[in-house]
């Protein structure tokens, strides 16, 4: 109700100003107004030049006299032209209540066609609990394989012997159920034919199989072919095996990557934008996930309400946390040589192209490392100017006070 009450206020108010301005009244200045004005100032000079001595009596009169007739004249057109300006008053209503309506009318239409009349107000808080809810109800692995079976097109069919070696497989795992190798090819083999459904059924028993010892890349896998057999759908089965993941590595890029598709399918696109952001600035170019979030982000930052342009497809990487402490192991002259490489080429291009927090966060610690604080302390500088913003100049306060040169 508050919506309505505000916009029909704000109508009324945009139409009252325009039936003020239709029945102003008031003298059109047009060519006779400003004639009159000239012979108005040139009886005035008359005057001073009669207390001059530079005309006459009988000079001043006749100028007078002729000055003045067409002041009367130019005033009569002034006026003509005030009469033949104004409307008569009734038309003037006439078109003040049609302009009325046109503006509070045309408002309701415009919205009726383009808003969203009834719906109600989703303050941010809500929002974000509205999206919880519909992670916590969606569809279950089951439910999402059935529905993309739906929507898959058929497969090729593949060579015979292939068919033949994949049957004898699967008898073979059959009778030998702890075969951990034979499992984790029939998953391979499996997800080539096409049958993710059977590829993570075979991943699964990989897992029970391996028991504590699975590794990330182990869940990892599994997760993947979730998601693969859901039709791209990530499920709360799915989703238990990438927490399962990060536990284990959580820098592992193929749960990350489904973390932010995750939130960007519940209704977090803010959520997803961070993460995905995050792990394109970490990821070299031939990554697998690389060319989706590229394909799939600025969309995201768009619903997100974040200002992005998607940076060129280089290296992003620059030198990484593991590289620098990896230099920290090093002979002096191969720490320097191994460390100047990969700064140089960061350093160029966050001069040229910009880049984002987590890239002069490492300049910074790079340059700390190499011992070169006025660089490190010129970098930090140039970041406090660049990223105005506090929150995201957090890594690069970080770092910063790594390289001692935070004040």
């Amino acid at each position: 109700m508050t919506f309505w009450l505000v916009a029909l206020g704000l109508s009324a108010v945009v139409a009252v100003l325009l039936l003020l301005a239709l029945a102003r009244r008031g003298p059109v200045e047009g060519s006779g107004a400003f004639d009159v004005q000239v012979y108005r100032d040139q009886l005035s000079e008359v005057e001073r030049d009669l207390a001059r001595g530079v005309v006459t009596e009988a000079e001043a009169g006749v100028i007078r006299t002729e000055v003045s007739r067409r002041l009367l004249e130019a005033d009569r057109l002034a006026q003509e032209a005030v009469a033949e300006g104004d409307a008569p008053r009734a038309a003037t209503w006439v078109m003040g209540a049609a302009v009325a309506l046109s503006v509070v009318g045309g408002t309701y239409a415009l919205y009726l066609a383009y808003g969203a009349p009834g719906y109600p107000d989703l303050p941010l808080e809500r929002r974000i609990a509205m999206a919880d809810e519909a992670r916590e109800m969606r569809p279950g692995q089951a439910e999402a394989e059935l529905q993309a079976a739906l929507n898959t097109p058929p497969r090729a069919e593949p060579d015979q012997r292939f068919l033949e070696l994949m049957t004898q497989l699967r008898e073979t795992l059959a009778e030998r159920p702890d075969d951990l190798q034979g499992h984790r090819l029939l998953a391979r083999n499996e997800a080539g034919l096409g049958d993710f459904r059977a590829a993570h059924l075979a991943q699964a028993r990989v897992l029970e199989i391996l028991g504590d010892e699975a590794t990330a890349v182990d869940y990892a896998d599994y997760a993947d072919l979730l998601v693969l057999a859901a039709g791209g759908y990530v499920s709360p089965e799915a989703e238990a095996a990438l927490l399962k993941v990060l536990d284990r590595d959580p820098r592992n890029g193929t749960a990350r990557y489904y973390s932010g598709l995750l939130a960007a399918q519940t209704g977090r696109p803010d959520v997803a934008f961070r993460i995905w952001q995050t792990l394109l600035t970490q990821s070299a170019p031939d990554e697998p996930w690389v060319p989706a979030i590229r394909a799939q982000i600025e969309e995201l930052a768009r619903l997100a309400g974040v200002d992005f342009v998607l940076p060129p497809l280089t290296d992003m990487r620059g030198p990484t946390q593991d590289d620098i402490d990896a230099a920290g192991d090093m002979s002096p002259a191969a720490r320097l040589e191994m460390i100047e490489g990969m700064v140089s080429g960061l350093s160029e291009r966050l001069a040229s192209e910009g880049g984002p927090p987590e890239d002069w966060a490492r300049l910074i610690r790079a340059y700390g490392v190499l011992g070169q604080r006025g660089a490190a302390a010129a970098v930090w500088a140039e970041a406090q100017r660049v990223f105005p913003d506090d929150i995201r100049r957090v890594p690069i306060l970080e770092a910063a006070r790594d390289a001692g040169v935070e004040q």
